[in-house]
């Protein structure tokens, strides 16, 4: 988004920190439980020239193991050798990166559970934001892919009420490149602009 304030010299950075990677929620095979986790591992299974590529989870409450398809009844030479050989020798990033698949998990009919897979670090203290003659530039950085509410990243990094935020944003205090209520899951900035600044383009509406 292009900057109204010429002079932000004010920047921060904001960085969602990965605490752990998503449960996968589905039924188990063996109990009622619907919360797993992933193993780390793949299973390949060939038939001829076809291939089957699983990746294993784990209940959370029996420990059961469940598969999640990746590939299924896939030519051999379809399949680039790289990726073939890191499902065999069970690659951790080509894991974590399918773990965190939203593709793979609609297709596969499952969901992802979020909740406590991340935290919010910041560098800018909330006592930074009453500076009326500062504007401010924020970084938001993402280690993983989860969809935070951007409400509740500001409402987290600001340390102020959801309607607070919002009186923000309504007034033109804090300028976002989406709205207030979306998720986002990549990295992206927005600005904070001086009170004097908001108020003199507030009046041109």
């Amino acid at each position: 988004m292009p900057s109204d304030d010429t002079d932000i010299d004010r920047k921060a950075l904001w960085v969602v920190r990965e605490l752990g990677l998503p449960a996968i929620v589905k039924g188990c095979v063996s109990c009622r439980c619907t919360r797993h986790h992933p193993t780390g591992k793949f299973r390949v299974n060939a038939n001829g020239k076809l291939l089957d590529v699983w990746l294993l989870i784990c209940c959370e409450q029996c420990g059961g193991t469940s598969k999640i398809p990746v590939h299924e009844r896939i030519h051999v030479r379809a399949l680039d050798h790289d990726r073939l050989v890191r499902f065999e020798n069970n690659d951790p990033a080509l894991a974590r990166r399918l773990v965190m698949d939203a593709a793979l998990a609609r297709r596969a009919s499952y969901r992802l559970d979020w909740h406590g897979t991340w935290q919010l670090e910041t560098d800018m203290p909330f006592y930074e934001l009453d500076r009326e003659d500062a504007p401010l530039e924020v970084f938001t950085r993402f280690e993983l892919p989860a969809p935070v509410r951007v409400e509740q990243l500001l409402t987290a990094g600001f340390r102020l009420s959801r309607a607070a935020v919002k009186g923000l944003v309504g007034a033109g205090r804090i300028r976002l490149p989406m709205a207030v209520d979306a998720r986002v899951r990549e990295d992206f900035s927005f600005q904070v602009r001086s009170a004097s600044r908001a108020k003199w383009r507030g009046s041109d509406r």
